[in-house]
């Protein structure tokens, strides 16, 4: 009997909110089983966790449930622990076997950490573990590593800055069950890269073959040229073999299915194969530090993105296939033997273009102002002519045309660069914007457009006029030379607003994005320390190096006090002007000073022991001032030897083998009282000592004393007389 449509509607409306609330079941998110719950809790009370990263674990009410807790993840249909990433959070001690309990696990990673101990071989009970990171934990132990075969899901294996001997090889590593690895084909990601490995790992590695899509073997000892059998991985993407001992030439065997290929800091010759052009899906290519010889071929793949060939001795051209490339982002070729012109076509998508220390002639193209994505550009060290850039890309970060032959002013267009990182210009090794016989006052929109500059570097041209009040705009300025130019007037007293040199902290840039990726660099270099007229490399991170060289010019009068504000400085450099006045008393607080240059002005006064409180100081040069006075005693500047003082002629003291005037008085008075104290106790100690020298010396005062009386009263007696007549 059929029933109204209303009442089917009914049905159907009872019907919907009945799948409505099973949806909503369905989606309610399941908390974390009590069993993994207190496995966790059992893990961190097994480490140290001096910087709190697991305080969110823990049995207070407002902390449960687990799958809320920092690095933990959960499934959300059981509520079983499925990830536990712990990378990086200086976790301390050993990994527990409690861990054992996540059945469920499906990626561990607890690398980058301090932790240490045998691995626990409980391990092996996570029988759904994909994915494994135990790479750079320095203290950790891998044991008997045979567990790894009960892991048949086990695609991600990684085992890197372990320090796994060679000789522990034949069984650790082999017990992972190669037969069976072979047969699941299940690990495709392999990591042993930093472990000191030689080539008795190829038998074991190449089992592998048909499964590993991504192998890192760098930073070990692999040796001898490099094995055919890479060429049979067929499936592999990402190889990296760098920093080995490979030798021969480049092989031509590489899988077509390579994207990244890292054969960098070998000892490989030969020219570069042709077969890189048949590799259509090569992205990065990286062979710098190598001994690679001829010409660049012409046949490099036109889908690299990363190209890196420097430090080789690569001759030849730059190609103009260079433009043909239209995804090529990174090229760097410095410090190679290429000669010629520069390139007729330029690929606009360059991010980042390095040319540096080659035998480039010519000038510089206009083009390089057209490349909007161009953040990083070195043409150092070549024989570069004609004027600097008119219009420059406003995504610079780092500009490096030093060591050439560049005439003229420095554009205005500087000032439109507000990225700008790093200005070098100057002719030495990657130091920064000198030695281009630029002639003219600084610019005084230097230091308000360019307030982003790190490293600014003027050495060596003939700017002339005062110091810009402006430069004081560069908050983040570390290193600032203007030394060997024609400067004049005062040191700005404004120098305590350059606020990175009184931060502590280290340098990354990071520079625009392409294809989803941050291209990072820190900056780590070696600056030239100029020191009585000579120039010695000092070699820091330029994170750490913070300078300032105002020396070799005409500078006046006294150094500011707000110097002493800059407690970051570790050099400082002021010798070859015509500073007066003293040297500032409260120089004291620039304790990371290590280098410390005064020489050749006419500074005047003492040198005060506040000096002596930067105890690292190692290089001192006060000489040839009107320095006076004595040299602080007792302290560690009476190690300098006498050429760190000397040309001060009122100055004395030890290290100038020059004694001081209240020195000699003080010893002047110092030897009379010791020659009484001599005398005294030379005549008391023999009488004390002797009773017959004794006896006769109180005798003798006896005789004295009575002869003594007899003339006293014979002298009154005739005294009286004399008064009486």
């Amino acid at each position: 009997m059929g029933g109204s449509p209303f009442q089917y509607f009914i049905a159907f409306f009872l019907l919907l909110l009945c799948f409505k609330a099973c949806l909503r079941v369905g989606d309610a998110k399941v908390g974390c089983i009590e069993r993994e719950r207190q496995a966790l809790l059992h893990f961190k009370q097994g480490v140290v966790d001096d910087f709190g990263m697991l305080s969110s674990w823990g049995n207070e009410e407002d902390k449960r449930d687990c799958c809320k807790w920092r690095e933990v993840e959960c499934s959300d249909q059981t509520g079983h622990v499925i990830m536990l990433d712990l990378h990086d959070l200086s976790l301390g001690s050993k990994i527990g076997p409690s861990l054992a309990e996540l059945q469920h696990l499906k990626h561990l990673n607890p690398s980058f950490n301090w932790l240490e101990g045998v691995l626990p071989s409980q391990l092996g009970n996570l029988s759904n573990l994909q994915s494994l990171d135990l790479g750079h934990n320095l203290g950790m132990t891998c044991g008997n590593l045979d567990w790894l075969s009960r892991l048949p899901l086990l695609a991600h294996l990684d085992l890197s800055g372990l320090h796994l001997s060679s000789t522990l090889l034949p069984w650790i590593i082999p017990t992972i069950s190669i037969s069976h690895i072979n047969s699941s084909t299940s690990l495709v990601v392999l990591d042993l890269s930093g472990n000191g490995l030689t080539s008795s790992i190829y038998p074991w590695l190449f089992n592998f073959s048909s499964s590993l899509l991504h192998l890192d073997l760098s930073y070990n000892h692999l040796n001898g040229s490099i094995p055919d059998a890479f060429g049979n991985m067929t499936a592999l993407a990402y190889l990296d073999l760098s920093w080995n001992q490979f030798e021969g030439e480049i092989p031509k065997f590489f899988s077509v299915s390579l994207v990244h290929l890292d054969l960098s800091g070998n000892q490989l010759h030969g020219s570069i194969p042709d077969a890189f052009g048949n590799m259509n899906s090569l992205a990065y290519l990286d062979l710098s530090s190598n001994q690679l010889e001829g010409e660049i071929t012409k046949s490099l793949s036109t889908s690299v993105v990363h190209l890196d060939l420097s430090w080789n001795q690569l001759h030849g051209s730059i190609l103009d296939a260079f433009g043909n490339m239209p995804t090529l982002a990174y090229l760097d070729l410095s410090s190679n033997h290429l000669e010629g012109e520069f390139l007729k076509s330029l690929s606009t998508s360059f991010v980042h273009l390095d040319l540096s220390w080659n035998q480039l002639h010519g000038s510089i193209p206009d083009a390089f102002g057209n490349m909007t994505t161009l953040a990083y550009l070195d043409l150092s060290s070549n024989q570069l002519e004609g004027e600097i850039l008119k219009s420059l890309c406003t995504s610079f970060v780092h500009l490096g045309l030093s060591y050439n032959h560049l005439q003229g002013s420095i554009p205005d267009a500087f000032g439109n660069v507000t990225t700008l990182a790093y200005l070098r210009l100057s002719w030495n090794q990657l130091e920064d914007f000198g030695r281009n016989k630029l002639s003219e006052k600084i610019p005084t929109w230097m230091g308000r457009s360019l307030s982003s500059l790190v490293v600014l570097n003027l050495r060596s041209n003939e700017f002339y006029g005062s110091i810009p009040l402006n430069l004081c705009q560069m908050k983040k300025i570390q290193m600032l030379d203007l030394s060997s130019n024609n400067l004049s007037g005062t040191i700005p007293k404004c120098l305590n607003n350059l606020t990175a040199l009184t931060y502590k902290g280290g340098l990354v840039i990071a520079y625009n994005e392409i294809q989803h990726s941050i291209w990072d660099f820190s900056y780590v270099d070696n600056t030239l320390i100029q020191w009585k007229g000579k120039e010695s490399k000092y070699k820091k991170t330029l994170g750490l190096i913070k300078s300032i060289d105002f020396s070799s010019n005409k500078l006046i009068r006294e150094i500011p006090i707000e110097v002493i504000d800059l407690v970051e400085l570790v050099s400082l450099n002021l010798s070859r002007n015509n500073l007066t006045g003293s040297i500032p008393s409260m120089i004291g607080q620039l304790k990371l000073l290590d280098f410390l240059d005064l020489y050749q002005n006419q500074l005047c006064g003492r040198i005060l022991a506040s000096l002596s409180q930067i105890v690292g100081l190692s290089v001192l040069d006060l000489s040839n001032n009107i320095l006076s006075g004595k040299i602080p005693s007792g302290t560690q500047l009476q190690s300098f030897n006498a050429s760190t003082y000397q040309g001060n002629p009122r100055l004395c003291g030890p290290s100038l083998l020059k004694k001081c005037l209240e020195d000699e008085t003080r010893e002047f008075y110092g030897n009379i009282v010791l020659e009484f104290i001599i005398g005294f106790w030379g005549v008391c100690g023999t009488l004390l000592l002797n009773h017959s020298w004794r006896y006769a010396y109180f005798k003798m005062l006896n005789k004295i004393k009575d002869r003594l009386c007899v003339i006293t009263t014979i002298n009154m007696y005739r005294l009286q007389r004399s008064f009486q007549s």
